[in-house]
């Protein structure tokens, strides 16, 4: 352990030091699976040339001006990814919790001028949207709020999944200004929203005048097989946030709104220092070129039935599993019980994965992932579960 960082985190006693592709290489030359891609972050895998060139050329060129200044390729990025999500305008940020803060903001200023003094959000259980005061107060995860009360308030919880809960929270408030979900739950289990469920929420708001905010840090950039999760449902959000796999690795997040949305947030309402440089979004054009061009959407799509129906076949009878559960490339195999050992054993076996919600395994894989590649996670993380129940 280094004395000279702060202890937030459980590190694994492995030092990663190169990579390309899903595979990446520790100190001792040990190589590895990577079955997490940075926790959903290198949707194109690991050292991809496009983003290599294209972030070395602009350090040699530009990396950061104030946002006082027009800067080409941020306008460029945001009418790109305006136009994937049927958007109308974007903010750039630095990560997701501050996408998730904007959303927020925008939130409470559009109560504010609907005439609601003290607007409130409807937000779900298990959901996660960020560890800043107001993200980690919009969380559903009690054990991440300890300790750092008192909380924002101004959030309404409700079950996710339960679309007659938000209409009893509409039966019984009139200070609701919006609705924020994720499609898929990440952190909370890989949980996939019931058939119908973001269909009807946008139903809910179109009905009370409510905004409905989809947080798409996790499932947005394709990983769920199509460039947002919430179309799967046909439904266009009032905003939607984005970040991890947009720089892949280059941190930068956005705030995407559409209609009166984008209208709300003036200059002097809101801004950032380092959001949206030139550096963080030539990484972001690169990423969406390179999506583009190798159709990388789809192949997630693909590649995630693939995987699903081959954990399917071997562990799908296995009594200790009780779940298997996919979206694209956003996979989780929920156990009955706590496994979060094996993600320890997993490394020991060559692979990166995450233990979520304790008892979930949470596979995330860079979509540029071989099909051989995605068979051996498969095959290995099926082994090391069947060991853990025999053990």
């Amino acid at each position: 352990m280094n004395d000279a960082l702060m202890h937030t985190y459980n590190r694994l006693p492995v030092t990663l030091v190169r990579g390309t592709g899903a595979r990446v290489w520790d100190s001792e030359g040990r190589e590895y699976l990577d079955a997490l891609a940075g926790i959903a972050v290198c949707g194109l895998g690991h050292a991809h040339p496009a983003v290599a060139e294209a972030v070395a050329d602009q350090a040699r060129t530009l990396v950061h001006v104030s946002n006082n200044y027009r800067i080409p390729h941020q306008e460029e990025l945001g009418r790109r990814l305006v136009a994937l999500a049927g958007h109308d305008r974007a903010f750039f940020c630095n990560s997701g919790a501050e996408a998730n803060e904007t959303a927020l903001k925008i939130a409470r200023r559009w109560g504010h001028q609907q005439g609601i003094d003290e607007p409130a959000v409807i937000v779900c259980e298990r959901s996660f949207h960020g560890r800043t005061l107001a993200t980690l107060s919009a969380t559903g995860n009690r054990k991440i709020q300890a300790g750092f009360e008192p909380l924002v308030q101004g959030f309404v919880r409700v079950p996710y999944g339960d679309l007659e809960a938000v209409e009893r929270v509409a039966r019984n408030r009139t200070n609701v200004a919006a609705v924020l979900v994720e499609p898929v739950q990440g952190e909370g289990g890989v949980r996939l929203a019931p058939e119908g469920y973001i269909a009807g929420l946008r139903e809910a708001c179109d009905r009370y005048g409510w905004l409905l905010m989809c947080d798409e840090i996790q499932s947005g950039m394709g990983r769920t097989g199509r460039w947002f999760a919430q179309q799967h449902d046909a439904v266009t959000a009032d905003v939607t946030t984005v970040a991890k796999a947009l720089g892949n690795g280059v941190p930068i997040g956005a705030c995407l709104a559409r209609g009166a949305a984008a209208e709300v947030l003036v200059p002097g309402s809101h801004g950032t220092t380092f959001g949206g440089n030139p550096l963080a979004c030539r990484a972001g054009i690169a990423v969406l070129d390179t999506m583009e061009q190798e159709d990388l959407v789809a192949r997630a799509a693909e590649l995630g039935r693939r995987m699903q129906a081959r954990f399917r076949e071997r562990l799908g009878d296995h009594p200790g599993v009780t779940e298997i559960r996919a979206s694209g490339l956003m996979l989780g195999i929920e156990l009955a019980d706590d496994c979060a050992t094996l993600v320890r054993e997993a490394l020991n076996a060559g692979f990166l994965i995450n233990v979520t919600a304790g008892n979930v395994i949470r596979l995330l894989p860079p979509l540029v992932i071989g099909d051989d590649e995605a068979d051996r996670i498969v095959d290995g993380i099926s082994a090391l579960v069947r060991t853990f129940y025999e053990s």
